[in-house]
């Protein structure tokens, strides 16, 4: 059985030969352009000796050389290996050298200076765009120069398609190996029984593509379906509602700091308003303030997900067909177990009643396949056929899920867990608050203390203590922050989600 999600595209440019499949300014490319240059790209990585199984990393910026450089690696029948745009050189060599890859394509703007002539940690080097070192060979002008390739390689379901780095908690990251099943699965699920995506929609492509929520529920379920990509190479709230009235985009997804940007763009901009169907969320819990500002300013409801890159990504949707319910991240999709075990029991499942509080598992076809040269990662992840997520949740009974926070976030003050999400809601309902985010830092007598990092609202004026005084009127005793540190900004990883390990390492000193 053959199984290739090159196919995606290659099936679009017939079905939508004709519309339009991605957008950057007054670039526009149909599905039968993109596919028919995307083969040309395949043409230059094979004359370099590219074929199936080798690996091919990509660091590229939300343009249409990535689907292009994308989907060529794929209809070889090689891997794709993305690479986070933002990475230093020594990070990136990381990546280039765990993965085993046989090329790079790169921007030439993100190169930097860790490349020595056309390679970077022994890698041969392909460049898109202009800038750089112009001795490296550029993969954009190379293929209009040759013919495309005739045919998609085959591939087994169970092939690895794509490795995607983690962003690593504790040490380095993990290459998390992804099947042609596994995402093939994801978006077909996505566009047929949880998105309402059709052929006539247009979607804000502000998602970083290299990361697995832009990769798959935006680019690839939108090419799955014929629907319009509009890029947006960097995210700025402002910027993004400008081009979401501009192309009549119809469909938004984004991550809890993007919903946030773009509601204070649509405050200052009252002018301004696109007609969206609808605005999905993922990559980490929205604040329900955020859900009900965001439904205010637009109009819009903002349907909730949740998945991890091991999960390809979705695992459960606030989904069509089922009505939405606040603060869950929705029912589990078609073909998928979600499940709550026992956080605390390592070497086996042990799974809790309807209601309990445990650590969020996973069965089914979205399941990755394990980590790239780590058999004792994996086995550490696939317990008895389920993933472990280091996520906590419950599950009610009528099956929606509600993340409650990551194992390693949890604060455990005195004895008593307090669950950062928990503060977090309440803490941005404060008119000064803009953005908050709330960590455990060391304390003598009670071991951990619940500590606020707030970025202030627009204008807003805040102290310590007059934030403090307000959340010991909301919250119980043991779970109000006793110190609060004003940040400028968050540190954010790939999705956009905030990094709070960093903010620990830079205020989690004890007192």
């Amino acid at each position: 059985m053959s199984l290739s999600i090159a196919n995606i595209l290659a099936e679009s440019s017939v079905r939508f030969a004709d519309r339009t499949a991605v957008v950057l300014g007054d670039l526009k490319l149909t599905y039968a352009q993109l596919w028919a240059h995307s083969k040309q790209y395949a043409q230059v990585l094979r004359d370099r000796g590219v074929g199936p199984d080798d690996k091919v990393a990509l660091l590229l910026p939300n343009t249409p050389h990535f689907p292009l450089a994308y989907f060529a690696v794929l209809s070889l029948g090689a891997v794709a290996v993305p690479v986070h745009a933002l990475l230093k050189a020594e990070e990136i060599e990381y990546v280039l050298t765990d993965s085993g890859a046989k090329t790079l394509i790169c921007a030439a703007p993100l190169l930097g200076e860790g490349a020595k002539g056309a390679e970077l940690a022994g890698v041969p080097v392909l460049a898109v765009m202009d800038g750089g070192d112009a001795s490296i060979e550029r993969i954009d002008n190379l293929a209009f120069e040759v013919q495309p390739i005739a045919e998609v390689a085959p591939r087994e379901p169970s092939d690895t398609a794509v490795i995607l780095y983690t962003s690593g908690t504790t040490g380095k990251p993990k290459g998390a190996e992804i099947s042609h099943l596994n995402v093939t699965m994801n978006v077909m699920v996505s566009a047929q029984h949880s998105f309402e995506i059709d052929e006539t929609d247009v979607v804000l492509g502000c998602l970083p593509l290299f990361h697995t929520f832009g990769q798959t529920c935006c680019m690839n379920t939108a090419f799955y379906v014929g629907a319009s990509v509009v890029m947006l190479p960097r995210f700025d709230g402002q910027q993004a509602l400008e081009l979401l009235v501009k192309e009549k985009c119809t469909i938004f997804m984004g991550v809890p700091t993007m919903y946030v940007g773009l509601v204070a763009a649509g405050k200052a901009s009252a002018d301004l308003r696109p007609q969206l169907k609808s605005a999905l969320s993922g990559g980490a819990a929205l604040p329900e303030a955020v859900l009900e500002e965001f439904e205010q300013v637009f109009g819009t409801k903002v349907l909730e997900g949740y998945g991890l890159t091991e999960t390809s990504p979705v695992a459960t949707f606030n989904q069509k067909g089922f009505e939405p319910k606040a603060g869950t991240v929705g029912k589990t999709i078609w073909g998928v177990e979600v499940e709550v075990a026992k956080a605390e029991v390592d070497e086996r499942i042990e799974l809790l009643p309807t209601g309990e509080l445990g650590e969020i598992v996973v069965r089914g076809h979205n399941v990755f396949k394990g980590y790239l040269n780590k058999p004792e990662a994996t086995a550490a992840a696939i317990v008895d056929g389920w993933f472990r997520t280091g996520d906590l949740g419950t599950k009610d009974e009528d099956g929606y899920v509600r993340i409650v926070d990551r194992k390693k976030d949890m604060v455990l003050r005195g004895g008593y867990n307090v669950y950062p999400r928990d503060v977090e809601d309440v803490l941005i309902r404060h008119e000064a608050v803009g953005q908050v985010a709330v960590i455990a830092v060391p304390d003598p007598k009670f071991g951990e203390e619940v500590a606020a990092c707030v970025i202030k609202a627009e204008g807003a004026e805040l102290t310590e203590d007059e934030l403090i005084a307000w959340s010991k009127e909301r919250l119980a005793s043991y779970k109000y922050p006793r110190r609060v540190f004003f940040v400028d900004a968050f540190p954010l990883g790939p999705s956009g989600k905030v990094l709070k390990r960093e903010l620990v390492a830079q205020y989690g000193a004890p007192q």
